[in-house]
């Protein structure tokens, strides 16, 4: 089974990343920052925020499913704020999207909130609702469940350091991985957890019995040359003693965003 996870980057790169999808075809993909615009035909709509202006996919969720035809897929919204069309504001749901292969039984699932809640009038300020996801699948060709957990952690416009509030969302993650995992699952989680490597989230993740594998394999970033800023790190995977990684990769060829799509094959 591979196991995926990446930052979509709200569909900026559109075409080498659906591409790259439909290529790897991962059994299971958990992807963060992913829109979804109901009432928009548009495939492209701007995000603004301050100085920061990007294209974004306006349904970015349909077109990965419709790039994993064979998939059962699942968005979990954060926020509905506005993206742009021209002055027009249009009504965008933003979040996360767990895309699981139709041959895995999915037996549980849970979503919730690492970071405050539902935001249903605007994305809200820095720094902004942030959810998780978690599923217990079975595995019918190794006669096995796996529980997979991903999120996409808060971020802070004060940088990537721990903060009570970081600490509050490793926790909750815990609490939610902790409602699907049964003791004894091969448990993954992962996700863009927006927090550097020596983060007190890693010890709270593991009361869980999770290890962590980028830093531990050596991999010195997990960003793309299309992310400028300092820091290198933002994105992890972590496993417990019941899964046998037969490989992981941190994929920096080709860039399908900011960020590196992180591959777990067990």
């Amino acid at each position: 089974m591979r196991i995926m996870s990446l930052n979509g980057w709200g569909g900026k790169l559109h075409e080498p990343l659906t591409q790259y999808l439909r290529s790897e075809a991962p059994e299971v993909l958990c992807l963060q920052e992913v829109v979804s615009s109901p009432a928009s035909a548009k495939d492209w709509l701007i995000y603004r925020d301050g100085e920061t202006v990007l294209p974004q996919r306006a349904n970015f969720f349909h077109d990965v499913a419709a790039a994993l035809p064979d998939h059962t897929a699942v968005f979990c919204p954060a926020a509905q704020g506005v993206l742009w069309d021209g002055g027009t504001a249009v009504p965008s749901r933003w979040g996360l999207a767990t895309f699981v292969h139709k041959s895995l039984a999915i037996t549980g699932q849970v979503q919730g909130f690492v970071h405050k809640a539902f935001s249903p009038h605007g994305y809200g300020e820095h720094p902004r609702s942030r959810n998780a996801h978690a599923v217990r699948l079975y595995d019918f060709e190794n006669d096995r469940p796996v529980s997979i957990a991903h999120m996409h952690g808060l971020r802070d416009l004060d940088g990537k350091g721990d903060t009570p509030a970081r600490t509050r969302q490793a926790r909750r993650l815990v609490d939610l991985v902790s409602q699907v995992a049964t003791p004894g699952d091969a448990l993954v989680v992962c996700g863009d957890f927006n927090v550097e490597p020596q983060s007190e989230t890693f010890d709270i993740l593991g009361t869980l019995g999770l290890m962590e594998l980028v830093t531990a394999r050596g991999f010195e970033s997990t960003r793309t040359s299309h992310y400028r800023k300092p820091g290198r790190f933002a994105d992890y995977m972590l496993v417990n003693e019941r899964v046998e990684v037969l490989d992981f990769s941190v994929v920096t060829d080709p860039e399908v965003s900011d960020h590196c799509p992180l591959v777990l094959t067990i």
